[in-house]
């Protein structure tokens, strides 16, 4: 990675997230863009273009909702599964600003889909699509599923908030590939109308005049200031939010690719298992070779 690109990833706030707020309209948001981070993540794999585009998707999106998270250790985890199309599995988590993920595909049956065929159906056939919060404190676990429909995995977001959280959410996602390099960015905002985080939400309405306007605002983001390398996150949320009496933001810190793929980590899942099960799984060296699929690394396991 060239010397430039570092600087350039300071000042626009690439691996980053900007959380804010517009006290009066009563709604909160994240802007997230992926550099770096992204890359590493996706070198893991010879991904096509097509996977790449949507693993880069998805892991944008688990960046703007895992960072609505507030306990240190929780974790957030997008998963979708499905039938019929040449994605049959993607999995991404997010936990104390590391991200990971993983897609897993047909080649054969990619290959079949035309140039322009990128909608949710086309991609994966029927199948769900499940969004998790663990929490680290309480040690709660909330899910919702939605169907896998629509053009965009940021629209089966937004189902997901109005379905399980009757929460209005508008999320834009954009990719931009310059290979070798690319570059995601979102922007997810949120209607909180009786005010701060955490207050009663029963009220949220999708037609309430706050949101209206939020919305019309945060909607008419291009997705070229998404990925723009010269504009960096607060630059964007002030051309979005200017004439507002207030904007808070806040930084949220930077994100990286983060693997749990340690031999230690490997001990304490296999430890469960009965030793006949082990004793198959063996090598001749007495070890488990045990292949991470989000960093392509495989371990040999000593149990």
């Amino acid at each position: 990675m060239s010397e430039d690109y570092l600087i350039v990833s300071e000042e626009t706030g690439f691996d980053r997230v900007l959380a804010f707020t517009v006290p009066d309209r009563h709604a909160r948001g994240r802007v997230v863009r992926l550099g770096p981070a992204l890359e590493t993540v996706l070198s893991a794999h010879d991904y096509p273009v097509k996977v790449k585009h949507l693993l880069a998707e998805a892991l944008v999106l688990t960046a703007l909702m895992g960072s609505l998270l507030k306990e240190n250790g929780s974790q957030l985890t997008v998963q979708a599964q499905a039938e019929g199309g040449p994605v049959d599995l993607m999995v991404c988590d997010y936990r104390d600003g590391e991200i990971r993920g993983y897609v897993r595909h047909d080649e054969a049956l990619l290959a079949k889909l035309g140039e322009d065929e990128t909608s949710l159906e086309a991609l994966f056939g029927k199948g769900y699509f499940a969004i998790t919060f663990d929490l680290a404190v309480t040690k709660e676990r909330y899910q919702g599923v939605v169907p896998l429909e629509g053009e965009s995995l940021a629209q089966a977001c937004e189902s997901y908030f109005a379905q399980s959280e009757q929460v209005p959410t508008l999320i834009r996602v954009a990719v931009r590939s310059n290979d070798p390099r690319c570059v995601a960015g979102g922007l997810l905002v949120q209607h909180l109308p009786e005010g701060e985080e955490g207050k009663e939400r029963l009220h949220a309405q999708e037609d309430h005049p706050d949101w209206a306007h939020v919305s019309i605002m945060a909607g008419s983001t291009r997705p070229e200031e998404l990925v723009d390398p010269v504009l960096n996150l607060e630059q964007l949320v002030w051309r979005l939010f200017h004439e507002e009496s207030e904007v808070r933001v806040e930084q949220l810190g930077h994100l990286r690719r983060g693997c749990r793929c340690t031999v230690e980590h490997y001990q304490s899942i296999l430890s469960r298992f009965e030793e006949k099960e082990l004793a198959e799984m063996r090598d001749d060296d007495g070890t488990i070779p045990v292949d991470c699929a989000f960093c392509s690394k495989v371990l040999q396991i000593p149990v």
